[in-house]
C-alpha cells in the first residue's frame, strides 16, 4: 500500500496559513483630510528617497522652526526632514538616519517633517547643507539641490 505525503489535510492547513497572512496585512490608505490612515510599514534596510536641500536656520527657506523641537538649526549640522510618512507623527524626532550617496554615507538627526498634504513629495528627505557636504556633492555640482538616495535607521 502507497502512502502520499501531500493530503488533503496538509493541503487545507498550508492554505489556512497562507489567508491568515493575507487578511494579517494591513494596507496604507489616505483619508480626505490627507492623513494617513492604517499601521506604517516598516522602513527597508536601504530605503530610496530624493534628497532635497533645505535651510533650517530662522529666515532660511524652511519656514518656521523644526516640529520635534520647536528650535532653529544651524546648515553646518547634519539633520533632516522626512517625508510625512516616514516622519510617522514624530516617531523618529531626534532619531539619526544613514544617507548613502555620492559613494559616501551620513548620519544625521531628525528633527522635522516635510508636509506630504502641504506639497513635500512622499518621497523626501530634505537636507541641511552639512548632509550634502558630508557626502562630498559641490555647491557647483549638477546633483547639488536633489538627487538619489539611499537611508535607514541608523
Amino acid at each position: 500500500m502507497k502512502y502520499h505525503f501531500c493530503s488533503s489535510g496538509a493541503f487545507l492547513f498550508i492554505f489556512i496559513i497562507l489567508l491568515t497572512i493575507c487578511l494579517s496585512i494591513e494596507a496604507r490608505t489616505y483619508n480626505p483630510s490627507g492623513k494617513i490612515v492604517g499601521k506604517m510599514p516598516p522602513v527597508s534596510e536601504h530605503t530610496k528617497a530624493t534628497l532635497t536641500i533645505n535651510s533650517f536656520e530662522k529666515g532660511g527657506d524652511g519656514g518656521g522652526p523644526s516640529k520635534c523641537d520647536g528650535k532653529y538649526h544651524s546648515n553646518n549640522t547634519p539633520i533632516v526632514a522626512l517625508s510625512t510618512r516616514w516622519y510617522n507623527n514624530g516617531k523618529r524626532c531626534s532619531h539619526y538616519i544613514t544617507i548613502y550617496g555620492n559613494g559616501r554615507s551620513v548620519k544625521a538627526k531628525v528633527v522635522d517633517e516635510c508636509d506630504s498634504t502641504k506639497g513635500c513629495n512622499d518621497d523626501i528627505v530634505d537636507a541641511s547643507k552639512a548632509v550634502w557636504k558630508a557626502l562630498g556633492v559641490k555647491e557647483s555640482g549638477s546633483d547639488w539641490g536633489e538627487m538619489k538616495i539611499f537611508w535607514s535607521d541608523a
